[in-house]
C-alpha cells in the first residue's frame, strides 16, 4: 500500500465562470465594490471599507458567517482595473491567506463555445446587432503555504469557520457558484 501525502491532493486554487448578459462596465460596477459582496455571496454578511472609493491599496474588512459561526478578516485591494479585473488579498494577524478576483471578459459576439460568431453565412459583420455578453470568472487561491504562520492561521480558519484547510477550496467552489448565479441575475435586469 502506497501512502499518499494529503497536502498533494488538496487544492490550492480554484475558479468559476459564468455568461452574464450585460456590459462588462456592468459587471465590474457589480464586483469591484466590497459593500455590494453581501449582495453575492452566501458567507458575507457585511464589509467596512476604508474610505469612499475603492482602488489598489484600498483596505477593507469583510464579516463572514457559515451557520453559527462568524469571523472577519482584512483585506486590500490588489488590482482595480474597470472593466477588467478587480482582486484582493486576505489576510489574518498580518498573516496571508487567501487571494480572491475577479477577471471580467467582453464576450459579445462569441458564442457559447467561445468562438468568434461575429459574421454570418455570407461573411456579413452581424456584431453590431448583439447584446453585450460579459465573461466573469471569480477565482481563489490558497496563500496558506510556505509562508511563515501558515499552520496557524489553518488552525484559526477551521476554528472560526468550521472549514478544515483542505475542505476550504471544495466550500468556495460552491459558494462561487451561488455568487455568480446572484450576480448574473442582477445584472441581467
Amino acid at each position: 500500500m502506497k501512502w499518499e501525502d494529503p497536502a498533494m491532493e488538496r487544492e490550492w486554487v480554484v475558479e468559476e465562470s459564468v455568461a452574464v448578459e450585460a456590459s462588462a462596465a456592468d459587471v465590474y460596477a457589480a464586483v469591484a465594490d466590497p459593500r455590494r459582496m453581501r449582495e453575492w455571496s452566501p458567507e458575507v454578511f457585511a464589509a467596512w471599507v476604508r474610505g469612499r472609493t475603492v482602488a489598489p491599496g484600498t483596505r477593507f474588512v469583510g464579516f463572514n458567517r457559515i451557520g453559527w459561526r462568524v469571523w472577519f478578516t482584512t483585506c486590500q485591494v490588489t488590482a482595480a482595473v474597470p472593466g477588467e479585473a478587480f482582486a484582493f488579498r486576505v489576510s489574518s494577524f498580518g498573516i496571508p491567506v487567501a487571494l480572491w478576483g475577479y477577471r471580467i471578459e467582453d464576450v459579445t459576439g462569441e458564442d457559447a463555445a467561445g468562438e468568434d460568431a461575429g459574421q454570418d453565412a455570407a461573411g456579413k459583420d452581424v456584431t453590431g446587432d448583439a447584446a453585450p455578453r460579459t465573461r466573469l470568472t471569480e477565482y481563489w487561491e490558497d496563500q496558506r503555504r510556505d509562508t511563515r504562520g501558515a499552520a496557524f492561521v489553518s488552525l484559526l480558519g477551521r476554528l472560526f469557520t468550521g472549514v478544515r484547510a483542505d475542505r476550504r477550496a471544495a466550500v468556495n467552489r460552491e459558494g462561487m457558484k451561488a455568487t455568480l448565479n446572484r450576480i448574473k441575475t442582477a445584472t441581467e435586469r
